[in-house]
């Protein structure tokens, strides 16, 4: 294939999850210089292009589920041939639950340069207002879609102790809620994020229980977020009263108020806010 210029390589561009305001300024530089954009969904790109008032410089291509397979190789090419491709997503990071990965693999493997210019993503967003522990979660993407498969998952997943950030669509978050209260315990303390950004945010802070009675009740739309508090330890994990005292002086050093910081121990660590306090104040 030849020798690479210096100027090829690949941008990952995170972009806005609904609000074109919270495109970065160098997200639109890369959209106007970028010799090739791949697009999870060129029309999507094409109207967000306009909301930003900005022309979109090179070529457009398609890139996402279907075809990325095939257009994986033309696009290494085309880098390698000395051109910038960036690399945009619907809302969000490439490769975080969207395309992205297989390309970002296949430029690593060939010695061609990837980069980002860092955006919104829907999981830190979800887990930044959810109002759980922060300072420890794993992410665990989109459920299996088959019952089976998804409760198995989630009793591999009932003993984690970090806070645990799930997507879902809309058609199956009543299924998945209803699974997880069963698998995780119907008080267990969640944040279903609806529409982050968007016009119609909504977010709903409730145990699992309530969440998974309010989506049979109802008929949730739009892209969906969700953030389950871990589980709490074992009464032989529960650590002492000075160790608790000092988590709680922690959070407020680092600017929570002493309440929210409290609640947020009494979460880690399975407790009774009431309990916490308790000691906290004693």
């Amino acid at each position: 294939m030849g020798e690479m210029s210096e100027a090829g390589r690949l941008i990952l561009l995170g972009a806005p999850l609904g609000n074109p305001a919270d495109a970065s300024a160098r997200f639109r530089e890369v959209l106007t210089s970028a010799d090739v954009v791949a697009a999870e969904d060129t029309r999507r790109l094409i109207r967000l292009a306009r909301d930003l008032d900005i022309t979109v410089g090179g070529r457009i291509v398609s890139y996402f589920e279907g075809n990325e397979e095939r257009r994986t190789p033309e696009l290494v090419e085309v880098i390698l041939g000395g051109y910038v491709v960036a690399l945009v997503t619907d809302g969000g990071m490439p490769s975080v639950s969207d395309p992205g990965y297989r390309l970002v693999r296949a430029a690593l493997d060939v010695g061609a340069p990837v980069t980002v210019a860092p955006g919104p993503s829907a999981v830190t967003t979800a887990l930044a207002i959810s109002g759980l522990p922060c300072d420890r979660f794993c992410f665990e993407g989109f459920l299996p879609r088959t019952p089976g498969a998804r409760r198995s998952r989630l009793r591999a997943l009932a003993a984690e102790e970090r806070t645990l950030v799930f997507f879902e669509a809309p058609h199956r978050i009543g299924a998945a809620l209803a699974d997880l209260a069963e698998t995780f315990g119907a008080d267990r303390p969640a944040a279903l994020c609806r529409e982050l950004t968007k016009t119609y945010e909504e977010v709903l802070r409730r145990p699992l229980g309530e969440l998974a009675r309010w989506a049979a009740e109802g008929d949730p739309r739009g892209e969906i977020t969700l953030v389950v508090a871990g589980a709490p330890v074992t009464a032989a994990e529960r650590p002492d009263d000075d160790t608790l005292r000092a988590a709680v002086a922690e959070r407020e050093a680092a600017g929570r108020s002493r309440r929210d910081a409290i609640t947020d121990v009494a979460t880690e660590y399975g407790l009774r806010r009431r309990d916490v306090y308790t000691i906290v104040h004693s």
